[in-house]
């Protein structure tokens, strides 16, 4: 269980900060057997930061509120269309071998998700990468048994996504690999100059995505941006 404090969202929220409090042991759960299943928990990767997903404005505000008591907002940036915060903690969440700083608040878009609440962890590989193919062969590298589920995603089309379902003739040995989608996008705020592609492995509701550089590094681009 993360070490919180608790300050009181309003009644109005759809969701509070009292229940992230309570979901996180399934979300770390669902997390850690993903980690198994990609062969990564081992990999010594750095988790920069844990994401969330709300479909009302209310329950945004309310978690912005909360979290700015136990942290500060170091960026407030447009992606996509949307306001995406980012909280720097003053005490780092536990989540098995990781510490993760960071929380990722996306105000909510015109989509609708099925389940609020912890959606994806974020890790960092050491690469140089600044699109998705290179990227995908540098995991590669670390992680040589992701090769099936990676060819899946590879495409020529940027920010393509394929889903393991779809084609599991091609994973006959590796039933549990052929339960997660994956997604390979190059995500970018109004004010980012780094290249950031990501791959997203997604099993049920929550995912791990991989990138080459931490959401310190992106912030600190935007900075550069503005000078």
């Amino acid at each position: 269980m993360p070490k919180f404090n608790t300050p009181v969202a309003p009644h109005s929220a759809n969701l509070s900060y009292e229940q992230l409090i309570q979901s996180w042991p399934a979300f770390e759960a669902q997390i850690l057997a993903l980690l198994e299943t990609l062969d990564l928990a081992d990999k010594a990767l750095v988790c920069d930061h844990v994401a969330l997903r709300v479909n009302s404005i209310a329950s945004a505000d309310a978690l912005r509120d909360a979290f700015s008591r136990i942290g500060k907002i170091i960026s407030d940036n447009i992606i996509n269309g949307r306001t995406i915060l980012i909280i720097e903690l003053d005490t780092p969440l536990t989540l098995g071998q990781f510490s993760i700083a960071c929380v990722e608040l996306p105000y909510p878009s015109d989509k609708v998700y099925p389940q609020e609440g912890w959606e994806h962890i974020e890790l960092v590989i050491d690469s140089k990468a600044k699109d998705c193919d290179t990227l995908s062969q540098d995991l590669l590298v670390l992680c040589p048994t992701l090769r099936p589920l990676l060819n899946l995603g590879l495409s020529p089309l940027p920010q393509s996504e394929q889903t393991a379902e779809s084609e599991q003739s091609r994973l006959p040995d590796l039933p549990s690999l052929a339960e997660i989608k994956v997604k390979m996008s190059s995500p970018k705020g109004d004010k980012e100059r780094l290249a950031n592609p990501t791959i997203a492995f997604k099993r049920g509701n929550v995912c791990i995505k991989v990138h080459p550089h931490g959401i310190k590094a992106v912030i600190a681009s935007e900075q550069v941006s503005e000078c």
